[in-house]
């Protein structure tokens, strides 16, 4: 009825169901579906964001500038925080589906102590503990201060750092951003657009291999079949190219292993350091290294990780500068200083750091990618000898079917990035390490 309401067309080959489905809702096909054909349209009118809910005209002129914050979600969530609360919404039909936002089980619910436990070396707790204080710290510096001074839209009582939490959980699994133009590029660098809620398209799971994708046209949004669905499958959305712990950590669900073809393992840019500094002997040789890392840092403006996924070096170009830097002649390196660094080849970088190229590096750096791995391999629970027991317990059915929905999940992402970590580990390992 309220998909009538807005005017929501919604195919009649299709229907969202809690039946047949990877997790919660999802949508299945009644009959079977061609590429190219619209499973349901919604009019921009029936989307939810600070421009359309009923206190727009506040959070969008009124008192805008003081909305602003790191996130850019705030007006959002004061137009969500309003309107689940009000009786009289709009989009309580809408709203009514996540009623207490039990289902949404991203980590930053769980405790602590589960988060460290089953997610260390993952980046997740980490990345939990930033998302916590930054809600914290967003609620009580922009949200507090702007709702006490709005008492008869918002009430502390009831607006709590607990529902604010829920809310920013809420848009993290289930908002979408509508894609920057490409005229959006020609002037340098413009906002982001900002989330926004869209009811109906929220509904569809995730998968790597997707079957359907947002279309965003001026007057609405289109789900658009992407390729042959049989009737009875599950339709899948994509929510980009995310890696195991993105989803989880965000949306609170893995892909079982292997089937997520984007998954990414990262080795922090502090274990190459850590690599580099084994086996120095001498001070002057240790100072050597801190002018090399120092001048590097600025050169790459301090990027957390070296990424890669399961063809190869994502961040090739970042990685390649260190290696070479770091192993760098002492003449070599004056030289780079007086040129400001050098011309880089991409493609042929590229090629040197994918999976088939890393054998055929030289040793030098071989072995200090050998050694941040084997650093960060450490930094997960059980250490190296993880690989294995977590290999045993992804084969066995019956074991993993005991494990309760966390500790599957986090399973397929600490064995997800062991896997990258191993074949890396093992196309690194020259002669001098067997």
């Amino acid at each position: 009825q309220w998909c009538h309401q807005v005017g929501l067309k919604l195919s009649n080959k299709v229907y969202v169901s809690k039946e047949g489905t990877v997790a919660q809702y999802g949508m299945l096909a009644k009959d079977s579906i061609e590429e190219g054909e619209v499973l349901f349209t919604i009019p921009r009118s029936a989307l939810l964001h600070q421009g359309t809910t009923r206190v727009s005209a506040l959070l969008e002129k009124g008192e805008k500038s003081s909305l602003e914050s790191s996130s850019g979600w705030v007006p959002l969530l004061l137009a969500l925080l309003y309107e689940y609360t009000s009786s009289q919404s709009p989009w309580k039909p809408y709203l009514s589906l996540c009623t207490d936002f039990k289902t949404l089980d991203l980590p930053m619910f769980w405790s602590k102590e589960e988060r460290d436990r089953l997610l260390r070396g993952t980046g997740i707790p980490e990345a939990v503990d930033t998302d916590l204080a930054n809600i914290q710290r967003e609620y009580t510096d922009v949200v507090l201060p702007f709702i006490t001074r709005h008492p008869d839209l918002w009430n502390p009582d009831t607006h709590t750092l607990d529902l604010y939490t829920q809310m920013v959980a809420f848009v993290m699994a289930y908002s979408f951003q509508e894609p920057q133009g490409e005229e959006d590029g020609e002037e340098g660098e413009k906002p982001i657009n900002p989330p926004m809620m869209v009811p109906m398209a929220d509904m569809l799971n995730h998968m790597s291999n997707h079957s359907a994708n947002l279309e965003f046209t001026p007057d609405s949004l289109k789900m658009v079949c992407v390729r042959p669905i049989r009737k009875g499958e599950e339709v899948f959305n994509t929510y980009g190219q995310m890696a195991n712990w993105q989803l989880l950590h965000m949306y609170g669900f893995t892909e079982p292993y292997p089937s997520n073809s984007n998954d990414t393992a990262d080795i922090p840019i502090t274990n190459l350091y850590k690599a580099a500094t084994q086996g120095i002997q001498s001070d002057l040789d240790r100072q050597l290294l801190e002018e090399r890392w120092e001048m590097l840092c600025q050169m790459t403006q301090e990027k957390g990780a070296f990424v890669f996924d399961k063809q190869g070096c994502l961040t090739d170009t970042e990685l390649h500068t260190y290696l070479r830097v770091l192993c760098m002649s002492k003449e070599e390196f004056s030289e780079f200083r007086e040129n400001e660094g050098w011309e880089e080849d991409d493609e042929e970088i590229s090629l040197a750091f994918s999976m088939e190229g890393l054998p055929g590096l030289k040793a030098s750096w071989k072995q200090l990618i050998h050694e941040a791995a084997c650093q960060t391999m450490r930094s997960y629970r059980d250490g190296e000898e993880g690989v294995d027991s977590d290999q045993v317990l992804t084969a066995d059915k019956v074991a993993l079917a005991a494990l309760s929905s966390r500790q599957q999940n986090a399973l397929h992402v600490r064995y997800g990035q062991k896997s990258i970590l191993h074949r890396l580990m093992e196309l690194t390992r020259s002669s001098f390490q067997l």
